[in-house]
């Protein structure tokens, strides 16, 4: 059409004649992506995410496949008493998943005070859940049942503590969100909390399946 291209031509001049540099991180949140760096696209964040986790559930299938071949190939899988406390543990992470949406909104409506108090809510919370695990293998180790003591002991444990170190893992990114200066970042605190939260929510759902699997599979 006539009179495009200069209208183009106008609009590019424009954007110069001010003087003011384009902001760096523009494709990502509002929230402060300084220091002249080049921004991030806000989904390529959540690509990594998804195909982190995609990794780690393809791991635990593998687990579990393995345990439950395992266990249809011979008559020497030992029942053990299930630990009591692992039922509180469960409840235990499903209420931090409820405090780390809870968190996420506050942020989202940028009550950073409320955010915090929620989040180290959450970061607590899975703390406690590592403890209340050890205390479960404390309570296996008082029957007598140990890693080596037979096939199903032997899953429990590995499944539990590779569990364990992929919580560990998400209490890192917690802290991290907490923590960081966000004012000289790429990404913004808005996204770094989305994206532990998703990561955490399948830690959540990973152990409710672990849970059920081993109690219905000792």
């Amino acid at each position: 059409m006539p009179g495009t291209i200069t209208d183009e031509i106008e609009i590019i001049d424009a954007g110069r004649g001010g003087g003011n540099d384009v902001p760096a991180g523009g494709d990502d949140d509002e929230e402060g992506s300084g220091g002249g760096s080049p921004g991030i696209p806000q989904r390529a964040y959540f690509t990594v995410i998804q195909l982190g986790l995609a990794g780690i559930v393809m791991f635990f299938m593998a687990l579990t496949s393995s345990f439950l071949v395992r266990k249809g190939l011979g008559n020497d899988w030992v029942t053990f008493n299930f630990p009591r406390i692992l039922w509180l543990n469960t409840l235990i992470l499903l209420a931090s998943s409820i405090t780390i949406q809870i968190a996420r909104r506050h942020l989202h409506e940028d009550q950073r005070a409320a955010f915090k108090r929620w989040w180290s809510v959450t970061t607590s919370l899975g703390i406690l859940f590592l403890a209340g695990q050890f205390l479960a293998w404390r309570q296996l180790a008082g029957q007598g049942v140990f890693l080596i003591t037979n096939p199903s002991s032997s899953f429990f444990y590995v499944l539990t503590a590779a569990h364990g170190l992929h919580l560990f893992g998400g209490i890192l990114a917690l802290l991290y969100v907490s923590h960081r200066n966000w004012q000289r970042s790429r990404v913004s605190q808005g996204t770094a909390a989305d994206v532990a939260s998703i990561y955490w929510h399948c830690m959540d759902g990973l152990w409710v399946f672990l849970f059920a699997l081993l109690y219905l599979g000792r």
